[in-house]
């Protein structure tokens, strides 16, 4: 008995519990989210993107994400001669079975075929690259480039279970399970010959432009 106890088994059991134990404390306490200014509040001009309209989010798409707070708009890059979309679906907490809706499972439920997928790095003025997914998805003769993330205080992740690892984690470090899901769509214009090379640029150039900003309209 005393043998088992001292095993690598029972540690691991040992600390699954405790780890149990720690979120289910951390569960029946309320989160403390710091306030944010709604998502509307990104600037409208961000460096040479300048805002060309907001989106409706129509109301079965809001009851399926459940999210808090929730921005779909586009800018164009007069200087580029190209525009991208941003949808930003921001969760204050992910208890109760709220929690973000990857793209890679929502796109083929609305037609869209994935081409490629990668995991992509932008400088985006951090100390370190960022690491978002980056896929080519297709609808008829229409092709696309989308690059997603998971956003939440300033750390950002690509994998959905990297996501959920963190989540669990920050939920026992600091009682926060809040967290955004942040998407980019960039068209691949015909005259591209569906090389997604240059909505790849584009779209870099876009993440560059709005990831500070946003950063500032999402808790800390």
């Amino acid at each position: 008995m005393f043998d088992f106890l001292k095993s690598k088994v029972a540690l691991a059991v040992t600390l699954l519990l405790l780890a149990q134990g720690a979120v289910l404390f951390s569960s029946v306490k309320p989160e403390t989210v710091p306030q944010s200014p709604p998502l509307s509040h990104l600037p409208q001009t961000l460096g040479a993107w300048e805002y060309l309209r907001d989106y409706d989010v129509d109301d079965e798409t809001r009851d399926v994400l459940k999210a808090d707070d929730l921005l779909l708009r586009s800018y164009g890059n007069p200087s580029m001669g190209r525009a991208a979309t941003l949808f930003v679906a921001a969760f204050r907490s992910q208890r109760n079975g709220k929690s973000p809706h990857s793209p890679k499972n929502c796109l083929p439920g609305s037609g869209w075929t994935q081409l490629s997928s990668d995991v992509y790095s932008i400088d985006v003025g951090n100390p370190q690259p960022i690491a978002v997914n980056r896929y080519v998805v297709q609808l008829g003769d229409e092709r696309s480039l989308v690059m997603y993330w998971y956003q939440s205080r300033q750390r950002i992740v690509a994998s959905e279970y990297t996501a959920k690892f963190w989540v669990m984690a920050d939920a026992i470090r600091y009682n926060r399970t809040d967290t955004a899901l942040v998407r980019v769509v960039v068209p691949i214009p015909a005259a591209d010959h569906g090389d997604p090379a240059a909505a790849t640029q584009t779209a870099v150039s876009f993440v560059r432009a709005f990831f500070q900003p946003l950063s500032h309209v999402l808790p800390e």
